[in-house]
């Protein structure tokens, strides 16, 4: 417990339109129609059809859709592949199957009760979590319209959807090899519940985050700070796999790693850009920002490799651009491209630091470095937000009445409660799934190979 509370002292220290001329088309009444009819008649058809323009967007609607298949993507087969590559032989199929299956675990959970408590009111609670009043989706229709927005609610509901089958996704790779399959899948149950829907709720569904100012725009400290920190949590409880330190534990398929990190690339623009929930300005500022500061990442990290080892890998290249998509995540409709570069530049290098230096000082076993990537970038981009969006670095700038200082302020509480939150809370949750079901795997499973002893099968036959 002392351990684990040191690793997050530590970690608090770091911180501490052609859519729309189609739409516009589409409400015209055509002149020779309107002739026809009784004026009367034909006002109506135009208030009605203005009201149409400013309510439902197909534009916005088509994009948040496309978005959001984006975003799945990213986790079937993109995750999985990410980190199925990074495994030995001997557990590809069981990191492969937690992904896959986390995620259709998620959909059902965020469909009877995640999304109700993550985005209504709370009442007298609402500063930290939501209500039920949308549980299973209640009151919602093909007709309901986002609150203040231009989309159905059922596609944004759907796009949170994959953020919160993501993010667990995430944290599997902190203990993978070692963790019981029923295991991961409890843990990873009642972790959704009691700490992503939180601070999701918080920072995004009306909670005291949120109303605080904190800048998130797409998820630094709900998702990847987030599962950071469950990761190394559960790095930590879990323990380390058998023979580590010991013996080599190369990845099995840089190939299928480098495929896996592509398409997270490329779906990270449904994830980012996607969350303007419109087909705008803002959403076409946050893909510049997200591939600059993408590319910015891959080239810090191998600069740091080439310097410190000597040679720039194809390993170092993906991981230094998933630090860079992790770090632009909360900051890409906030900042200017080239206040991007330089935050996927800088996140990168300390993100090699974190993998390369402190994870061998502090001893923990993360075995695909999701604390190191997702934990440590997540933080550096939540803090660098509230410093490049500022004008003076070509940033959109801050509220009126918001300072530098005074969004710092904000953005050092979100980190704060994120790592408090997330971090006590995985730790209470990984014990009580310790204590009645077990978390690790057998001794005698672990040597064979999760495939085999878990599920029963094989990647490979050869």
């Amino acid at each position: 417990m002392k351990k684990i509370l040191s690793m997050i002292a530590l970690v608090g220290a770091l911180g501490f339109s052609g859519f729309a001329l189609a739409e516009e088309e589409a409400v015209i009444v055509d002149e020779a129609v309107a002739t026809e009819v009784a004026p009367a008649a034909a006002a109506e058809v135009v208030e009605k059809a203005t009201e149409a323009a400013l309510t439902l967007s197909a534009g916005d609607t088509a994009w948040t859709i496309v978005a959001t298949v984006l975003v799945l993507a990213m986790i079937i087969p993109g995750v999985a592949l990410f980190y199925g590559g990074l495994v030995r032989t001997k557990n590809m199929v069981s990191v492969l199957t937690q992904v896959f299956v986390t995620t259709a675990l998620m959909s059902v959970i965020w469909v009877v009760y995640g999304y109700s408590l993550a985005f209504t009111d709370g009442g007298s609670l609402n500063a930290y979590i939501g209500g039920f009043s949308k549980t299973l989706l209640a009151g919602i229709t093909p007709d309901t319209l986002l609150d203040g927005g231009t989309i159905p609610e059922y596609v944004f509901v759907t796009f949170q959807l994959t953020f919160a089958a993501i993010t667990p996704a995430l944290i599997v790779g902190g203990f993978a090899e070692r963790m019981k399959f029923s295991a991961v899948l409890t843990f990873l149950a009642l972790w959704v519940t009691f700490v992503y829907i939180p601070i999701a709720h918080m920072v995004w569904g009306g909670g005291f985050l949120g109303e605080l100012g904190a800048a998130d725009f797409a998820g630094g400290t709900v998702v990847h700070m987030n599962a950071g920190i469950a990761a190394l949590v559960g790095a930590i409880v879990v323990g380390k796999r058998l023979g580590y330190g010991k013996e080599a534990m190369p990845p099995h398929s840089i190939t299928l790693t480098m495929i896996g990190a592509s398409m997270l690339w490329v779906g990270w623009f449904g994830f980012n850009v996607g969350s303007e929930l419109a087909a705008d300005g803002t959403a076409g500022l946050a893909l510049i920002n997200t591939q600059a500061a993408t590319g910015a990442a891959v080239l810090g990290w191998l600069f740091a490799e080439w310097l410190f080892k000597g040679k720039p890998s194809l390993l170092g290249a993906v991981s230094g651009a998933v630090a860079g998509l992790v770090a632009i995540t909360p900051a890409c409709g906030f900042l200017g491209p080239v206040g991007s570069i330089i935050l996927g530049f800088v996140a990168s290098v300390i993100a090699f630091w974190a993998v390369t230096s402190l994870k061998v000082k502090l001893g923990y076993d993360d075995s695909l470095d999701v604390f190191g990537i997702h934990g440590v970038a997540g933080l550096i981009g939540a803090i660098g937000t509230g410093i490049l969006m500022s004008t003076d670095f070509g940033g959109v700038g801050y509220e009126e009445g918001v300072t530098m200082g005074s969004q710092l302020y904000a953005q050092a509480v979100a980190i704060g409660v994120t790592i408090v939150w997330g971090g006590l809370g995985s730790y209470i949750l990984f014990k009580i799934v310790d204590l009645f079901i077990g978390l690790r795997a057998t001794e005698e499973a672990e040597r064979e190979g999760l495939d085999t002893a878990e599920h029963g099968e094989r990647a490979y036959h050869y």
